[in-house]
């Protein structure tokens, strides 16, 4: 929770404490005469974090893959030239945050949009720090109604494969669009009227796409489509499906090295222009994007896995699970079909203040008995919870970073109750149109 303040990366301590926390039980085990229980307890949450893993590594070397072929930069740049107003590029930037993040995650998404804010922005910090706050909003909503779109939502979707009670399918994320998109429109409809109504300086520089660019944006495409077929036609962990699809950006990489050298048609009129579409002298390298990816993300989110695993395993979780699914929906006379509002409402207020992956993941830990309205409700909540603070989710921390000293924690405190109005409308929203899955 600190990371932001101290520097220190949030995969270390949970790292160790994974380490730490099944050795101790380990050793208790073993002094009790129970050699191999925690071994294969330990097997088991490590078989779990290691499809996620693999799942998540594709998903980043093809994010990767479309960096390094510059085209996201030329979406930049191309809405940067647009001449829009300062209050058009809220909306523009808040439109695509919403509806890229549920294919190339929310934070991938967020990172773009807060270039081409900080890019129209220039020295108007008031535009700055409000267009970042509805970048946060926006990528965080749109990843919510979709799988792919944040790390939580593809939680769920894993453990229902395993699960038989509760379980929500691919297209049944789709349920939370509207409620998503609530979450996102009232509080950019406030801040609206906050974003001065200017026009940014025009900017004059032009980038092109890589050659190949597009061809990997319809293979990752592919790669989508082929891990939801292997789920749904094949019964086959969707993992298994977007491994499949690295081969097939594996065999493009193939073709662009061996096409590389010959004449580029651009070669003839600019040479220079001619290698900058062309690219590097090695033209792609799968291997590469392995490099570049956020591992830090990757090693904290083994940490989670590990240390609520452990504590699961112990019986900490069934506790919290008993007090929170149950004890809470009795105090207040809840129907049984409602029992878990309150508890899965508060754990989109936590996400915001400890991180969502790993209070979604000691949810599906405790894998309480609810239905699939309740269930998409607890996607919701953590997936969306985190806006309200910037430390609150993966979008918002790495924005603090990109525009230090422009969108800082206290300035997207101040715009906290408007966001909890959105939060608090999204559930409604889900309540009453998708009532019937309650």
């Amino acid at each position: 929770m600190a990371e932001e303040f101290i520097h220190l990366r949030k995969s270390k301590p949970v790292v160790l404490a994974a380490g730490v926390i099944w050795a101790l039980i380990a050793y208790v085990y073993a002094t009790h005469g129970f050699n191999h229980e925690a071994e294969i307890a330990v097997r088991h949450n490590l078989l779990e974090y290691t499809g996620l893993m693999l799942f998540l590594l594709v998903a980043m070397i093809y994010i990767n893959a479309m960096q390094k072929r510059q085209a996201f930069e030329a979406l930049r740049s191309w809405l940067c030239k647009k001449g829009y107003g300062f209050r058009q590029l809220f909306w523009i930037t808040g439109v695509l945050a919403f509806f890229i993040s549920p294919i190339a995650d929310n934070l991938t998404t967020a990172l773009l949009m807060c270039a081409v804010v900080m890019a129209a922005g220039g020295d108007n910090n008031k535009f700055i720090l409000i267009g970042t706050i509805n970048i946060v909003v926006a990528a965080n909503a749109g990843g919510a109604f979709s799988p792919f779109g944040d790390i939580t939502t593809l939680m769920v979707w894993q453990k229902s494969i395993e699960a038989s009670n509760g379980s929500v399918d691919f297209w049944s994320f789709f349920a939370l669009f509207v409620p998503s998109l609530v979450n996102w429109l009232i509080p950019a409809a406030i801040m609206h009227f906050a974003i001065p109504n200017e026009f940014p300086d025009s900017e004059d520089d032009v980038v092109i796409m890589k050659r190949g660019a597009k061809r990997i944006i319809v293979l990752f495409i592919c790669t989508i489509i082929t891990a939801v077929s292997f789920h749904n036609f094949l019964h086959l962990p969707p993992v298994i499906g977007m491994l499949t699809g690295l081969a097939y950006l594996k065999f493009f990489g193939y073709y662009l090295k061996k096409s590389h050298t010959k004449v580029h048609p651009l070669a003839v009129h600019d040479d220079k222009k001619a290698q900058h579409v062309l690219g590097d002298v090695v033209p792609f390298d799968v291997f590469d994007g392995v490099a570049r990816a956020e591992w830090d993300t990757l090693l904290f989110f083994y940490g989670v896995v590990l240390c609520v695993g452990g504590l699961g395993f112990i019986g900490y979780l069934g506790l919290a699970s008993e007090l929170m699914y149950t004890e809470w929906g009795a105090a207040l006379n809840l129907s049984p079909e409602m029992s878990a509002t309150p508890a899965n409402i508060v754990v989109g207020v936590l996400s915001a203040i400890v991180d969502n992956i790993p209070v979604m993941f000691a949810v599906l830990t405790m894998m309480p008995d609810m239905s699939l309205g309740q269930w998409l409700l607890v996607t919701l909540t953590a997936g969306v919870g985190g806006s309200m603070l910037s430390i609150g989710s993966a979008a918002g921390v790495a924005l603090m970073g990109q525009a230090r000293g422009k969108y800082t924690f206290f300035g997207h405190l101040k715009w906290t109750p408007v966001i909890m109005l959105g939060y608090f409308a999204s559930i409604a929203m889900h309540m009453w149109i998708n009532a019937s899955l309650f």
